[in-house]
């Protein structure tokens, strides 16, 4: 279980955070709320379709910002930004991150934690000492062995992802599973059966992949799926999601047959 810094300890240290990015105000990273991203380097993944590829690879070419100074002007803007997301890379890497998170919330901020689910030990830990308040965890592909790697570009451990689902959908706060889907890596049924695989979830979201600047360079101009197809895309993971018991082969029937028509 994580021990909650007290308060001398971190001020003591908020020199020695990585801290690779800075966001003021975001109107998107946290549905219904104005907030600042702060973005800490390193992740354990190597998706090829990413656009984080710098911090992903440590953020050395990145200037580094200090919390102290982050801090500072969040106090400035009190009454207008109402919440700090993390994100990165993967922030739970970061053995700091508790003591960041715990920083922000005794300036009376609300946080939120964007991760990959990997570290569920973590996440679990932050949630139980009531550091986070809202989880956004992206879930890269259906729970297999090689759908995972594929996305991930590392041989992953899929029990500490399905661990981390289950202590968001057993856990006492709001969260949000997203998944980043394209043509190359994730087909139709492929997405229907993540959805099947995620039904209970609080909310689930698809993310159309945005062609650009990517880890595999061989990704940049990949072709996302067209708006029609998306859409319905993520109509029908919804309801899967949203429902309990309807076999997939009845929630998902007439997608194919709808998109070729």
């Amino acid at each position: 279980m994580l021990r909650r810094p007290r308060e001398p300890e971190l001020l003591a240290s908020t020199c020695s955070y990585k801290i690779k990015g800075f966001i003021e105000t975001s109107f998107i990273d946290w549905p219904g709320r104005l907030t600042a991203v702060l973005f800490l380097p390193g992740c354990n993944f190597r998706c090829p379709y990413c656009h984080n590829a710098d911090l992903v690879l440590g953020g050395h070419g990145l200037p580094t910002w200090h919390l102290s100074s982050i801090l500072e002007r969040l106090k400035q803007l009190r009454g207008w930004v109402d919440g700090v997301c993390i994100s990165g890379g993967e922030p739970t890497l970061q053995s700091y991150l508790p003591e960041i998170f715990a920083l922000l919330k005794n300036q009376g901020l609300k946080t939120k934690l964007d991760t990959n689910g990997s570290n569920p030990e973590m996440l679990e830990g932050l949630m139980d000492e009531g550091l986070v308040d809202y989880v956004a965890m992206d879930v890269k592909a259906p729970l297999n062995r090689f759908a995972y790697a594929q996305c991930t570009g590392v041989i992953p451990r899929l029990e500490n992802i399905r661990k981390s689902i289950h202590i968001l959908m057993k856990g006492n706060i709001p969260y949000q599973l997203r998944t980043t889907i394209l043509p190359r890596l994730h087909s139709i049924e492929d997405i229907l059966r993540l959805a099947e695989q995620l039904r209970g979830a609080m909310d689930y979201k698809l993310q159309n992949f945005n062609p650009g600047r990517t880890l595999d360079r061989s990704f940049q101009d990949e072709s996302p799926y067209d708006y029609t197809t998306f859409c319905e895309l993520q109509r029908r993971s919804q309801n899967i999601v949203s429902l309990s018991g309807l076999p997939l082969a009845v929630a998902g029937r007439g997608l194919e047959v709808r998109l070729q028509a």
